[in-house]
């Protein structure tokens, strides 16, 4: 009997501290956060109040909300859509909150009016600097040149026309992922693009390759960089080439900071 005592007291200590670890184990597991993507981390697609849009037959939501020039995450929580964002032809789709409510303006009541003492003529002050301009966002992942070729248009923001740059080049030349990714749209549905192709690289970053003769991929393919994924043609353009944009959070940004210089 005493020798049972004490061998449960010698035990005493160990079934506690492995109890407390179970205990441990047990709060961080039911602590545990897992990382999604949040609309308070990036900031919001600019709201088109008033303005909705009927899906097509052959529209995705990605390719709606490229078109739309907003970001597909905003698009799906504004209309109530979640993963993986299916929608149907004859749906209406919102380009705004589904409050309908644009931000308050504020009064246009004048002040009322003071006497002012003339002051003394001063010295013309000094020109201040140009603003710096605001450093690009990082990608987090290496790009490459979607094809060969030579730029003959750049991008231009706030020009709805530049929205990325041009690659001259041949008929039936390849057109290359320029980083790993999961195609999520590849018709021919987006006034403009012709035969487009757009890959989904992170819940912020999407790549876009517009006037191709033939895709070669289709929605939700994985693809890897420097993979075929279509040939060069002029659809929807003057002469052979390939349009290619670079889309973060959903709003355009210039490819050649991105690009590696050649």
């Amino acid at each position: 009997m005493t020798t049972i005592l004490r061998s449960g007291t010698r035990a005493l200590p160990r079934l506690l501290a492995v109890g407390t670890a179970l205990l441990v184990l047990a709060a961080c597991s039911s602590t545990v956060v897992r990382e999604t993507p949040s609309s308070a981390s990036r900031p919001a697609s600019q709201p088109k109040y008033g303005q909705t849009v009927r899906v097509q037959r052959g529209d995705t939501l990605y390719g709606i909300a490229f078109r739309n020039g907003v970001d597909f995450r905003d698009m799906a929580r504004w209309n109530g859509i979640g993963s993986p964002y299916t929608i149907y032809p004859g749906q209406v789709l919102r380009l705004y909150p589904s409050d309908g409510r644009a931000p308050a303006t504020a009064g246009t009541a004048k002040p009322p009016a003071t006497t002012t003492t003339p002051r003394p003529a001063q010295p013309p002050a000094t020109t201040a600097p140009p603003p710096a301009a605001p450093t690009p966002a990082s990608s987090g992942f290496s790009w490459r040149w979607p094809a060969e070729g030579h730029v003959i248009g750049r991008f231009s923001s706030g020009d709805a026309t530049k929205q990325g740059i041009d690659i001259a080049g041949s008929s039936g030349q390849a057109v290359r992922a320029a980083a790993d990714g999961v195609v999520v749209y590849s018709g021919a549905g987006l006034v403009g693009y012709g035969e487009l192709i757009i890959v989904k690289h992170s819940e912020a970053w999407l790549s876009a390759y517009g006037h191709n003769r033939k895709r070669l991929v289709n929605e939700g393919q994985n693809v890897k960089a420097g993979q075929q994924i279509a040939e060069m043609g002029n659809t929807g353009a003057a002469r052979e080439m390939l349009h290619f944009e670079i889309r973060y959070n959903g709003k355009p940004v210039d490819p050649l900071i991105y690009l590696p210089k050649r």
